[in-house]
């Protein structure tokens, strides 16, 4: 009864299905790992940021470059601050305002962007306070450049002078007169009667849509195996009861009425083909 199993066509049904279940199920253990080693990053660096609060500020130098490690840690710096911009479209609480963004050109000869604090309502240079003068030495979380691509962030094309809708060395370049750090710096302490920027945690760090999405991938992987599975008996289930159909005799209803019949069609042709012959004998 399942000899047809050895046949060449449910050999290659076969091998199909002995390559996909394997494959099915290491993909799918593979998203899981994926969507494992994101939870552990997030209670990593959660313990981590947790830490960084009492931590002692470290010299700026000592924490570049910045990265998942570095992100948000306290970090001092010492300079005269320079050129100010203001970073419009950014909300704080639930409301619209903007980053007042000062370039603190450190004995490097390097600038360091430092976020001073936030205002509420448009960009508007004239509320903005100006810089201390003289050397001050700042202290704050560690921050990465920004990119467009990063939440909240936009680039924001045709701004108005003094003024930059992305925080990174790449934008800030064309900007001021010097070198700029790839990097940028929130003050604990806002200045001037500004509110203080919150740290952002590093991109891709956090239980965020792509964590779920490798979640989502595993149920997807291990859904195949099984349907793959499925199809195999539900196939090999028709097999078998089409050739135990032949053996009892059984064929589908009407088809034989239709062999005997023939085409209306197919007939109405035979009769003309036999008159234009009918005059040649």
């Amino acid at each position: 009864m399942y000899r047809f199993l050895l046949t060449p066509r449910w050999w290659g049904i076969n091998v199909f299905v002995l390559l996909a279940i394997p494959f099915c199920v290491f993909m799918g253990s593979w998203q899981l790992s994926r969507f494992d080693a994101r939870v552990q990053d997030h209670r990593t660096l959660t313990a981590q940021a947790a830490s960084a609060r009492t931590a002692a500020p470290r010299p700026l130098d000592r924490l570049l470059p910045v990265d998942q490690r570095t992100s948000g840690a306290p970090a001092t710096a010492t300079g005269r601050y320079g050129k100010q911009l203001l970073v419009p479209g950014r909300e704080l609480d639930g409301k619209a305002g903007y980053y007042v963004l000062t370039l603190l050109r450190t004995g490097s000869g390097k600038a360091l962007p430092v976020v001073r604090g936030w205002l509420p309502g448009a960009a508007d240079p004239a509320k903005a306070p100006a810089p201390p003068t003289g050397e001050v030495t700042v202290t704050g979380a560690l921050q990465a450049s920004e990119s467009p691509t990063d939440s909240g962030v936009s680039a924001q094309g045709g701004l108005p002078s003094g003024q930059t809708g992305v925080i990174s060395a790449a934008s800030l370049v064309n900007l001021v007169p010097y070198d700029v750090y790839d990097a940028w710096v929130t003050l604990d302490k806002a200045d001037s009667g500004m509110k203080a920027v919150p740290a952002k945690a590093p991109e891709g760090s956090g239980l965020d849509l792509k964590a779920f999405q490798n979640l989502g991938y595993t149920g997807e992987w291990f859904v195949f195996a099984g349907f793959v599975v499925f199809m195999w008996f539900r196939l090999v289930r028709r097999e078998v009861e089409a050739l135990r159909d032949a053996e009892l005799g059984l064929t589908p209803e009407g088809s034989e009425g239709s062999q005997n019949s023939g085409d209306p069609g197919d007939s109405g042709t035979r009769e003309a083909a036999e008159e234009r012959r009918a005059p040649a004998l």
